[in-house]
């Protein structure tokens, strides 16, 4: 089984990926959160930053490009060749209300004619592989059936297919009888993205498709860092590791942005995600929210490494921000 790191936006960025891959590894790729070209046809400095090859050293690393215009996107993938990257990732899943109303990310999936011709136009000129991440529609399951037949007329490096709807966000269950589908119907790799949390999660997907490949981690992986160990060597997570691990990012995090703040609301999304592990962890949330200094961080982060078990029993998923 392949393990892929899905994206996420102000999270995965390359120093946490650099963080993660030091302390606990087994990723066979990571996915960078996506960039948008615009006319300009250049990278922001948040972008170039986290796609530079001497940031991602060591890491086998996927770019991700949100874009509805076949000319920005093969504009942009010839630039991320020149780089080095053999494989370039297109983001039809990006759920969020200001990406759809662009008919961007889940909201081109509605847009299937145009969809097929931006596909046909960047496989026209593709030298290098390409993969895409989707949803199964905007606004209906059925979609995908239309989408499938367009998927399989081209050669995609692999589908990864998180089966909700762009309405969905991240709330209901995955449709898994679409995603069964997907599976005997696409031409292409099938990769699945959405929900595992933990092992039990993990054991549940295989033993319904032990044919399946690849799965991509996302939310599940950044809440519990240790995962893929407890999938594959019923590793639990480590209190030291996981302190070490904190440590590292927030070191990091300091040596490239201006202003405690900056560090602060950044460690704010980190913590988001990873106070789950934590048994009785509600408070120190709200503490960590209140810091308003490093300093007083530090003192709150302290005392929950020191106070606070991890509880392998509690962490079964949590409602996306």
């Amino acid at each position: 089984m392949k393990f892929y790191f899905a994206p996420l936006e102000g999270v995965t960025v390359y120093l946490y990926r650099k963080a993660y891959e030091t302390f606990f590894g087994q990723v066979d790729k990571y996915f960078m959160p996506f960039v948008s070209p615009t006319k300009n046809m250049c990278f922001t400095s948040r972008e170039l930053n986290d796609i530079l090859p001497e940031h991602n050293e060591g890491l086998n690393v996927v770019p991700q490009i949100l874009t509805n215009n076949s000319e920005y996107f093969i504009h942009t993938m010839k630039d991320l060749m020149k780089f080095g990257y053999k494989e370039i990732n297109l983001n039809l899943g990006c759920p969020a209300g200001t990406v759809v109303a662009k008919n961007k990310g889940s909201g081109f999936l509605a847009q299937r004619e145009q969809l097929d011709q931006f596909l046909e136009e960047i496989f026209l000129k593709a030298e290098t592989k390409i993969s895409i991440k989707t949803r199964i529609g905007k606004d209906s399951p059925g979609e995908f059936y239309k989408l499938i037949e367009i998927f399989n007329k081209y050669p995609l490096e692999e589908l990864i297919i998180h089966p909700r709807i762009q309405k969905d966000l991240y709330n209901n269950k995955p449709n898994m009888d679409v995603f069964k589908d997907a599976v005997s119907l696409s031409k292409n790799p099938i990769c699945y993205n959405g929900d595992i949390f933990n092992a039990k999660d993990y054991t549940e997907l295989i033993e319904t498709y032990p044919n399946l490949d690849a799965v991509m981690l996302g939310r599940g992986l950044i809440a519990n860092p240790a995962l893929i160990g407890e999938i594959k060597n019923n590793n639990s997570a480590d209190k030291k590791v996981m302190k070490e691990f904190h440590d590292k990012v927030y070191n990091s995090y300091q040596e490239i942005l201006s202003g405690e703040r900056n560090v602060l609301f950044k460690m704010m999304e980190f913590w988001f995600y990873m106070i789950h592990l934590f048994a009785d962890s509600d408070k120190y949330l709200k503490k960590i929210r209140k810091t308003t200094s490093l300093r007083d961080y530090e003192a709150v982060i302290a005392m929950l490494f020191k106070e606070l078990d991890i509880d392998k029993t509690k962490y079964r998923g949590f409602k996306h921000k």
